[in-house]
């Protein structure tokens, strides 16, 4: 009989496998035995990629090559798989040794991200490279549709970067501030500072990167009061804390 979680997870995936071991291996972290999901990873990684690049060569008439790798890479990344795997729920399905378990492996962006590779891996063993495209299609559209043309898919501190650069200003200055937690499980804040624009904000996230990524979406939220005339209190601080590096 399949198991109740099995089959929850198949309806938001929207896909039921033909043979379950595939997905129940998909689903098998080293650190719980053998058969794993790293092989099935790797398999779904190229797929993805090329699932993706299809889309976009769809949807994206207008750019180039440059730009449609830039937003290629932006959707692929760990932060966005990261998004789509908590979506589905996938933490709660992960099988885990004691020790990864214990340590909060089912949270770890790592994990989620390469689980929902090996996903879309053991999707195309099961059911061809079509049943695979349709998932990716299913899991990427809604992004797809907020994906501002403007931006091209770039990341916050980058976008922050081309603007003040536009401007004539000096880029923003990063500094931590303050870690969180365990080592294994850590919360870092990081203040982005544009001292021309007296604008000083902080961002959380579970890495220096994440949190810097954090603060410099807050930084250009802030540029834009700036550039409507609402003052802001000199120094004032702001927080957001996210594990992808995009406030939601």
């Amino acid at each position: 009989m399949e198991p109740p979680h099995l089959g929850n997870l198949q309806t938001r995936l929207g896909y039921q496998f033909n043979d379950l071991a595939r997905l129940q291996q998909a689903l098998t972290h080293r650190s719980f035995g053998q058969p794993n999901n790293e092989r099935l990873e790797f398999l779904g990684d190229s797929i993805l990629n090329c699932c993706v690049a299809a889309l976009l060569f769809s949807d994206y008439s207008t750019l180039d090559e440059g730009d449609l790798s830039r937003v290629r890479a932006n959707l692929v990344r760990q932060p966005s798989l990261v998004e789509l795997a908590q979506g589905l729920e996938l933490g709660s399905c992960i099988r885990l040794g004691d020790g990864e378990r214990k340590s909060g492996g089912f949270r770890r962006p790592s994990i989620l991200a390469d689980t929902l590779e090996a996903i879309i891996g053991a999707v195309y063993l099961d059911g061809g490279f079509t049943a695979a495209q349709a998932l990716v299609t299913r899991l990427f559209e809604p992004v797809l549709r907020s994906i501002d043309p403007q931006t091209l898919g770039k990341d916050a501190k980058t976008l922050l970067q081309e603007q003040l650069q536009g401007q004539g200003l000096a880029l923003p200055v990063y500094s931590v501030i303050a870690t969180h937690g365990a080592a294994h499980n850590q919360l870092f804040e990081v203040q982005c500072a544009v001292p021309s624009l007296n604008v000083q904000v902080t961002g959380q996230g579970g890495s220096r990167r994440a949190a810097e990524q954090a603060a410099a979406l807050l930084a250009l939220e802030s540029l834009k009061q700036v550039a409507q005339r609402v003052p802001l209190r000199p120094g004032r601080k702001r927080k957001a804390s996210t594990e992808a590096g995009i406030q939601k």
